[in-house]
């Protein structure tokens, strides 16, 4: 039977479980610690850390990486490509919330509409 504190087979799905080591993250993006170190100190993913203090990486960190890389690559500094992936995750976060206002809205009009 697995420790309660160890990781479990569920956390296979997990987009958000931190299964990659910094060197597996950069191999898998093709690039750099560097690069990904540079991507913490901007702010833009912030890895966590293994009990004996190594970055650990999750897929959904690693989708945000290869995003800033994909813009780097094109000739945008690190900074303006972070700054640029925090505006668009925010743009779609804005977009969801009114499109779920708008569900409600239709809802709440139908409701008030029936017999």
């Amino acid at each position: 039977m697995p420790a309660e504190n160890s990781p479990g087979i569920d956390n296979l799905d997990d987009d958000g479980y931190p299964a990659y080591t910094m060197g597996r993250a950069a191999a898998a993006l093709g690039t750099t610690p560097a690069f990904l170190r540079a991507l913490g100190e901007a702010r833009l993913i912030t890895p966590l850390r293994s009990d004996g203090g190594h970055r650990r990486y999750s897929r959904y960190q690693l989708r945000i990486a290869a995003r800033a890389r994909e813009l780097v690559d094109q000739g945008t500094p690190i900074e303006a490509a972070c700054r640029i992936i925090i505006l668009e995750d925010q743009l779609d976060e804005a977009l969801r919330l009114n499109e779920a206002m708008r569900r409600r809205a239709g809802d709440t009009a139908a409701a008030e509409e029936a017999p």
